[in-house]
């Protein structure tokens, strides 16, 4: 079930739809029936890796580790305590 981005012909709306099957999609804003199809753009290489990383240093700068795993805060908390991180300015993992 791909997500598509698509363009009403009739109001000029951008939007993005998930088509199932043989599905018409229909303009969400004038609900005109055949909305010109364009190409979706695909996320760069590396972003999602990049986006994780800076989140976790926001959160270890703010003093919570709630997007990392057991064992990841586990050993994030062992080596701020031996000094080898110093929550959130170097990559902790």
């Amino acid at each position: 079930m791909p997500i598509y981005d698509f363009r009403c012909c009739a109001c000029g709306a951008q939007f993005e739809l998930l088509v199932r099957g043989p599905a018409q999609p229909v303009c969400p804003e004038c609900l005109y029936d055949d909305p010109e199809r364009l190409p979706s753009l695909t996320a760069p290489q590396g972003t999602i890796k990049t986006t994780i990383t800076k989140a976790r240093r926001a959160a270890a700068q703010e003093g919570h580790f709630s997007n990392y795993s057991a064992a990841e805060k586990a050993n994030l908390i062992k080596r701020m305590a031996d000094g080898t991180c110093r929550g959130g300015q170097s990559d902790p993992l």
